[in-house]
């Protein structure tokens, strides 16, 4: 048998083994936070690809970044938060999340598959899902949704509530939770982003208390 036969029947690297439900929920959550946000302007020259590379996040709402520490620690993953004001006119508060250099590898793998996992539970299909996957599957789809609302571009009129996004897929994912969740979501293409929206009324009630945005408490 030839040398790179042998080389084509070599197995590969066994898969990691999946996250547990709650494991996967908390970095699922994670995921969809850090896709709502550009990466910050000097992601390009820290290294690395892909929206998971260990690299700061940065929330212009303390609402999202406070969520974000408390799903890292829930996750064992410490964080250093720094927050910075500009803007003459008009103050703001630009929040910084960075995981320390030690744990970056741990974060970016445990996130990245959290996206992946989660993402496959809510596209991919499910036939004879289980009664404990139906219930996992809408509280991922919640918890896209939860952090679109906290993290994403508010788009909101007097007959819909939309969130506005630059990541399609998390875009498609949201369109995929509100079904899940028995609302009917459109997407619409935006200026340079992806507007997903429901209709204002119950639509709408449901997807809040779905969310349940009750904002985590702000760490002493």
């Amino acid at each position: 048998m030839a040398p790179h036969t042998m080389l084509l029947d070599r197995p590969g690297p066994p898969s990691p083994p999946p996250l547990d439900w709650h494991t996967l929920a908390d970095a699922f959550e994670v995921a969809c936070l850090v896709r709502c946000m550009p990466p910050p302007a000097d992601a390009g020259r820290r290294g690395g690809a892909g929206p998971y590379r260990g690299g700061p996040a940065e929330f212009n709402r303390p609402e999202a970044a406070h969520r974000m520490r408390h799903l890292l620690a829930r996750l064992d993953v410490p964080v250093d938060h720094e927050v910075t004001t500009g803007g003459l006119r008009r103050r703001y508060e630009l929040h910084r999340l960075a995981v320390p250099r030690t744990h970056r590898s741990a974060y970016t793998g445990l996130v990245a598959a959290g996206w992946r996992q989660g993402r496959r539970e809510l596209l991919g299909p499910q036939p004879g899902a289980s009664t404990v996957r139906r219930v996992w599957r809408t509280r991922l789809a919640a918890a896209a949704w939860r952090s679109a609302l906290l993290a994403g571009g508010r788009h909101v009129r007097r007959h819909i509530l939309g969130v506005r996004l630059v990541d399609r897929e998390l875009a498609a994912v949201l369109v995929r939770g509100a079904a899940l969740l028995d609302v009917p979501a459109l997407l619409r293409p935006g200026a340079g982003c992806f507007v997903v929206c429901v209709a204002d009324g119950p639509h709408r009630r449901r997807i809040l208390d779905s969310a349940a945005l009750a904002p985590a408490a702000a760490p002493a």
